[in-house]
């Protein structure tokens, strides 16, 4: 068994839980981590009662639930800060990730002592035209900026050194930023394509437009960021 949390921020995704629960128990993940800690960000559908069912059964998992609605970075950061692991894993609450994909991932992770972060580029996505649109134009924008050698940060699917992590300054967005901010501070990264599914069931929490602006504004915070560390 691997020193491995898996983190999942999950908002109003009853549909999708048990789904994505089975999948994760039959893919082979489960078994090479210490536990799953799902953080539900308030929830105001059945989630939590689905969580709770499956807490009962099963010693490897944990649930949180945020007292108010806090978004994807703030659980990610809360879940890191929970774990009782040295590396992180974390997937999408919607059920698009393949948990093989984490197998793979976790193994080039195990293979390479240097690596601090392995993150996944999805392949063939299952998004609508204008959401892929809008996150070409900002991984592009973005990567041009901070040169993080990233084609798509905005995949969930990532391996990465907890304690490093939770040194970075926290920000709003920060889970999006995980490849600059870990090249920025001379930790060596690496990327690998992944599979992406269609979404079951429920629809996206986040707006296009909003992320697409409020990102590009996030990429000179981060860029400052970087070079205050560089300048230390």
């Amino acid at each position: 068994m691997y020193d491995v949390s898996l983190i999942i921020p999950v908002y109003n995704e009853e549909e999708n839980i048990i789904f994505l629960f089975e999948s994760i128990k039959n893919s082979g993940l489960y078994e090479q981590i210490e536990e799953v800690i799902i953080i539900d960000d308030c929830s105001i559908d059945n989630t939590s009662a689905l969580l709770s069912e499956i807490n009962s059964k099963y010693i490897k998992f944990k649930f949180y639930k945020n007292t108010k609605n806090m978004g994807q970075s703030y659980s990610i950061k809360k879940g890191a800060e929970l774990s009782i692991c040295k590396t992180i894993i974390t997937m999408d609450g919607d059920g698009q990730n393949n948990p093989l994909d984490g197998v793979k991932l976790l193994k080039i992770y195990h293979n390479d002592p240097d690596l601090y972060l392995v993150g996944g580029i999805r392949k063939d996505r299952k998004d609508s035209i204008l959401k892929k649109l809008a996150s070409l134009v900002a991984n592009k924008v973005r990567k041009k900026i901070l040169d993080d050698e990233c084609d798509d940060t905005g995949c969930a699917l990532k391996v990465f050194d907890k304690d490093q992590f939770l040194k970075f300054p926290y920000f709003n967005g920060i889970h999006r930023f995980l490849p600059a901010l870990f090249k920025g501070y001379n930790k060596k990264t690496y990327f690998v394509e992944v599979s992406h599914k269609e979404r079951a069931y429920g629809k996206s929490k986040y707006g296009i437009l909003d992320r697409l602006f409020i990102g590009i504004i996030d990429i000179f915070k981060v860029r400052k960021i970087i070079r205050t560390f560089k300048n230390e």
